[in-house]
């Protein structure tokens, strides 16, 4: 027996040991150990004051109670009755009294443990430097020291309570309170001992009377945030008032435990109780009823913009660029001329439509695989900073049959993804494929030489072991290659990307904290093997950064991160660091998951990520986290040198973040403005860019972000980066841009104002670029009505020839898929583009951008490409230039406009044989709605024959370019036709 309790002891610590001990190899492995001690120290220490201060107040307790309990044996019936109690529990009593307090104090070390951050942000504070306006005190009280004290007086008040109810219990049991008996009812050691904690208890009652004074300021009523007037002026005194009391009655039952008398304590706590109600609650109740709510507007406006000027500050958005733009809906020709630097850039490229394409031409294998939703980022060619959709080829072991799926091929041989696919956001091919400028297996194109594997991101295995013995052959797939023996090239893993696997120990704890006993006995883990596990970029970051919320998109760039042009670029993973409260005086709440959820977040894979609470009141964009995609390496960047909370960080992790500084001019030029934060923003902004305290208390002018269009579900449509220039910049830049609607009930979808915030940080090193981060928001006046989102997509769905042009393409198998609808506010008015996608209905699915729309006020283009679409809106001639011209050539190249990439002759032909004859019935369907219109029926007739004729000849064009769209492209590299082959080969593997 003894052996099987050592056996069962050591095989515990082993899987302890397993968990633990592989964390302090993996947090060593990159740098941040100091990082996982500190928490566990700090952790380690809480609970350690936890358990001994409750453990040794119940244990004092219950010794107190049992040693001072009475020498003679019970009278009474009552105490004849607990005397057989007494005996049964006698031979357990020294187990009761040493082992409750030890259980007891692990529940309350275990408890005041997970208040690790909330110590160590009070022991290391720094200031806000601004106060809040009642009491004057720095922000920092509120943020840090408040919840301190909170915890404090709450563990207290437990730790008192189990304490004086162990030792009533105890005094009970031996005697020392007999409810029964004629003489003593209570012995003086049992009044003493109960008296006294009933004091420290009542003062800790009125310590907690007084924090919540303070606590008023970060309270919220029914309109707004902060304490009211009800509050301040009712609530306030009442919460001193019963401190007041509460002190007066720990002063009674001091006096009590010594004069032996109960009638005055108790008295003491009847009048809490009554006070409690009557001044805590009533009087309150009256003030706000008979006061506040018969002049609500007067007596709250003072409060009301204590929290519009908090809430501002507390999110930022105390800098908002704020014009009123009266919008013209009327259309004349060259209007756009003045805008044609936005309209050039105007991305038609949808990142949340065209992974299907993506994968169907550049997947190669069945074993890769794109994301659902690609990142939008912008890169220079030639000179020109162009948008581009980007895109990482990660591993996507689910393609592989059941019969590859070994542990083998799964830990040892598919270990990484390979290599980026990249494409203009502005500019497609002749077929309406995106038009690439990287890609392909190697990796080619504009972007250089960089180092393509990706053995970290956001789809990898749960582990791989890496790394084989000098001169032995590789065995890691890394890409497949025809040429190549047994038709793919093989690598072995050069990169320092986890720790070692080269020892018994290391392979016995892993083998263990993975449950894979082949680790311990593969041939394949030798005295170079390294494990690479945690793998996925919000897990590194949040994993070494415990004190961040992330944001929930992690994007990729391709960057040279210490501009040395001799150096290949490096492939990393950027994502932005939040830090955040909820604790902020005044400041509104907003639930971090309901702001940042839209129409894509499933998409996306998500909302925020990390220790933020439910809701917060207080975000700071503080941090900007990069993690190389080919060792894991994770460099965090102090992207907010004024935050107070991430300075407070600084004190409890020193050394870990690096300065803006240190960031390379090209790293620098990827960075942007964070996509969760503005949505965040963007949802207060629905209210407080009402600054006015009477206006927002009416709440007449407030806003609702619209509904995605494009959606079947109710779900807000999200932001979208695109480089536009707003009516006060200079030129055009990379931002992120939202619009609004009427708030409240109605279902008017007119536009009542329009945000875009300059996302471009340049990419001078060390120095981010004036202007980034400055919102501006255009607010619509009420006489001018702009059809919002969703005006003009039903303006879109129910008009005659576009919707008989959509059907149109939607025969013969196909499906036409809308693209994102973006908003840009150019020709002194707000124009609307979608691109609009075909895809086919059934089999290989992949969507080719064949049209794109246009609205500006009642006008609507509809065309092959951008710039017939704006032409047709503005009389012929919008004076802009669209971005979709034809890109041909080698990848990243930019040939002809004449030769279309992956189409030969006959394709162009049967395009533009297609392009006439849906131009044909366009303008047929027009005449005839005018003939039928007037009543002219012999005209209406003449057009219905036009119809009829177009669409038998637009479906033959069609057909002809479908069977040219099945050969091979005449001229086309292999970066753009041998993937589609080869994806055809494999199959699609998503």
């Amino acid at each position: 027996m003894p052996t099987l309790v050592i056996l069962a002891v050591l095989a515990v610590l082993l899987m302890l040991m397993a968990q633990l001990w592989t964390e302090v190899l993996w947090f060593s492995h990159l740098g941040f150990e100091s990082v996982l001690w500190t928490e566990w120290a700090s952790r380690a220490a809480l609970f350690a004051i936890g358990a001994l201060v409750m453990g040794g107040a119940v244990f004092a307790g219950l010794s107190a109670a049992y040693r001072s309990r009475p020498v003679y044996a019970p009278v009474t019936p009552e105490q004849q009755n607990l005397d057989r109690y007494r005996e049964s529990i006698e031979p357990l009593r020294r187990l009761v009294m040493i082992g409750a307090p030890i259980v007891l104090g692990l529940f309350a070390g275990v408890s005041l443990s997970g208040s690790w951050r909330t110590v160590l942000m009070w022991v290391n504070q720094e200031p806000f430097g601004a106060t809040d306006p009642e009491f004057g005190l720095d922000i920092s009280f509120f943020v840090f020291t408040l919840p301190m004290l909170r915890t404090a007086v709450s563990f207290l008040m437990t730790v008192v309570f189990i304490t004086a109810a162990a030792s009533l219990v105890t005094h009970y049991l031996y005697g020392g309170i007999q409810p029964t008996s004629p003489v003593q009812k209570v012995t003086s050691a049992a009044r003493m001992q109960l008296a006294v904690l009933a004091a420290v208890f009542v003062l800790l009652v009125a310590g907690s009377y007084f924090l919540d004074r303070y606590s008023l300021m970060v309270s919220e009523n029914e309109r707004f945030a902060g304490a009211s007037y009800a509050d301040i002026e009712a609530n306030l005194p009442a919460r001193t008032i019963l401190a007041i009391i509460a002190v007066v009655v720990a002063v009674l039952f001091v006096v009590a435990a010594f004069r032996g008398n109960w009638i005055l304590p108790a008295a003491g706590v009847g009048l809490m109780v009554v006070s409690a109600v009557v001044v805590g609650g009533i009087y309150p109740a009256v003030v706000q009823r008979f006061q506040v709510d018969p002049n609500a507007v007067e007596a709250e406006s003072p409060f009301i913009q204590r929290n519009i000027d908090a809430t501002l500050a507390a999110y930022g958005l105390d800098d908002v660029q704020t014009e009123t733009y009266a919008a013209t809906t009327e259309t004349e020709p060259g209007q756009l001329r003045e805008d044609s630097e936005s309209t050039a850039s105007i991305r038609l490229l949808d990142p949340n439509v065209v992974s299907p394409t993506f994968r169907q031409l550049q997947q190669n294998r069945q074993y890769y695989d794109f994301a659902e939703t690609l990142s939008v980022d912008r890169y220079e060619i030639d000179g020109e900073k162009r948008d581009t959709v980007i895109a990482v080829r990660e591993l996507n072991q689910r393609g592989l049959g059941d019969d590859q799926r070994t542990w083998v091929n799964d830990h040892t041989v598919y270990t990484h993804g390979f290599g980026v696919v990249a494409a203009y956001g502005n500019t497609v091919s002749g077929d309406g494929q995106p038009a690439f400028f990287q890609g392909g297996i190697p990796s080619t194109g504009q972007l250089g030489d960089y180092e393509p594997r990706v053995y970290f991101g956001q789809n990898t295995p749960a582990y791989s072991i890496v790394g084989a013995p000098e001169g032995t052959s590789p065995w890691e797939l890394d890409y497949p290659d025809d040429d190549a023996e047994n038709g793919q090239v093989e690598t072995t893993y050069a990169g320092d990307g986890g720790p070692s696997l080269g020892n018994f120990w290391n392979q016995l704890l892993y083998a263990i904290r993975f449950g894979s006993e082949q680790i311990l006995f593969s041939d394949r883990v030798n005295d170079e093997s390294q494990i690479l596990y945690d793998r996925d970029p919000h897990v590194r970051v949040g994993k070494v950064a415990p004190y961040l919320t992330l944001d929930g998109r992690a994007y990729p760039a391709v960057v040279d991160m210490d501009d040395d042009p001799a150096t290949p670029k490096e492939l990393v993973w950027i994502v932005d660091g939040y830090t955040t409260t909820n604790e902020y005086p005044y400041s509104a709440r907003e639930s971090l998951e309901e702001a940042t959820t839209d129409a894509l977040t499933d998409s996306t894979g998500g909302v925020v990520i990390g220790p933020a609470p439910e809701e917060v009141n207080y975000i700071r964009n503080s941090v900007k986290a990069v993690v190389n995609a080919y060792d894991g390496e994770v460099t965090l960047y102090q992207w907010d040198e004024g935050d107070p909370i991430l300075a407070t960080w600084q004190n409890i992790f020193p050394d870990q973040l690096r300065p803006i500084s240190e960031i390379s001019g090209d790293l620098m030029s990827h960075l942007r403005y964070p996509e969760d934060l503005f949505k965040v923003q963007r949802e207060l902004l629905s209210r407080y860019h009402v600054t006015d305290a009477e206006a927002f208390y009416s709440g007449g002018n407030f806003w609702n972000s619209p509904n995605d269009p494009t959606s079947n579900e109710a779900e807000a449509q999200p932001p979208f980066y695109l480089t536009l220039q707003m009516p006060d910049q200079d030129q055009a830049q990379f931002s992120l841009t939202s619009s609004f609607i009427p708030g409240g009930t109605t279902d008017r979808n007119i536009l009542t104002g329009f945000l875009a915030v300059d996302s471009e940080t340049g990419s001078t090193p060390g120095e981010v670029r004036d202007g980034y981060g400055q919102m501006r928001l255009l607010e619509l006046p009420s006489d001018v009505t702009v059809p919002g989102p969703g005006q003009v997509q039903n303006n879109f769905n129910a008009n005659p020839a576009i919707s008989t042009e959509l059907n149109l393409l939607e025969t013969g198998g196909s499906q036409v898929k809308r693209g994102n609808l973006l908003t840009l506010p150019v020709g002194g008015g707000l124009l609307y583009v979608q691109p609009v996608y075909v895809q086919a209905s059934a089999g290989t699915q992949y969507p080719l951008l064949q049209r794109v729309l246009v609205a500006f006020g009642e006008e609507i283009g509809f065309a092959p490409t951008l710039t017939e679409a704006l032409d047709q809106v503005f009389g012929g001639d919008s004076g802009a230039e669209g971005g979709d011209a034809d890109v041909v050539g080698e990848v990243g190249e930019d040939p002809p406009a004449d030769e279309p990439v992956g189409t030969t002759e006959v394709d162009a032909a049967a395009q533009e044989r297609l392009t006439a004859a849906l131009e044909e019935a366009r303008q047929a369907v027009a005449e005839g709605q005018a003939a039928l219109s007037e009543g002219d029926w012999t005209a209406y007739g003449e057009a219905q024959q036009r119809l009829d004729a177009a669409l038998a000849e637009a479906l033959e064009a069609e057909g002809a370019l479908a069977q040219g769209a099945d050969a091979p492209a005449d001229g086309a590299t292999d970066a753009p036709t041998e993937a589609p082959t080869d994806a055809a080969t494999e199959g699609d593997g998503g």
